[in-house]
């Protein structure tokens, strides 16, 4: 479980594919001595497993389920990740609850980047449209925001400037693939009627 707070970002050092799965070898300082072996960590909002630390480094591993249901698949040598580590019981929970189960990918619509804010414009499919509210939250690439708008299919994220320099969105663009987790009070909800 997760709050979408990102704690730190980290960049892709390696990538390589080991039979049915890929392995991400992710250079990571600032949470390198907190996290150990078998420890759950959120990349871009993908929840995944440490199966190795070295030299300032994290290894974990992805399936081609996962690299194709998320932008981890198109990760390069030096892109720029998100990093969460998971909640403890009786942390502060500033965000909103993310399980780092990933629900679709989107291409991102427009993003318009200024001195005083961001704006990202992003196409939600309709299967999914029901789980989205005005002021509702939403995951991207494991960040917890709010929706500021909804115009049909389209969801509009005012982002302020402090998360943009302190998340891989100060590398995005218009274009780019990101994550999309939908709040699972929606889903629970609409389960339950």
């Amino acid at each position: 479980m997760f709050s979408g707070i990102i704690q730190a970002t980290g960049t892709i050092k390696n990538k390589r594919g080991k039979g049915d799965i890929t392995e991400l070898e992710i250079e990571c300082f600032p949470l390198y001595e907190k996290l150990q072996i078998g420890d759950s960590i959120a990349v871009n909002g993908v929840c995944l497993t440490i199966e190795g630390k070295k030299e300032k480094c994290l290894f974990v591993s992805i399936t081609k389920f996962t690299e194709n249901e998320t932008n981890l698949g198109q990760l390069k040598i030096r892109d720029v990740v998100n990093l969460e580590p998971p909640l403890i019981l009786g942390d502060k929970i500033s965000g909103h609850f993310l399980t780092g189960h990933i629900d679709f990918k989107t291409k991102i619509s427009s993003f318009i980047k200024s001195s005083q804010t961001g704006k990202i414009v992003l196409d939600i499919p309709q299967n999914y449209r029901k789980y989205f509210v005005n002021k509702g939250s939403i995951g991207i690439d494991g960040i917890s925001l709010t929706i500021s708008e909804i115009k049909g299919n389209r969801v509009e994220v005012n982002i302020i400037p402090y998360t943009i320099e302190n998340t891989n969105l100060k590398y995005k663009k218009t274009g780019d693939i990101v994550n999309i987790e939908i709040d699972i009070l929606a889903k629970y909800i609409d389960a339950l009627r």
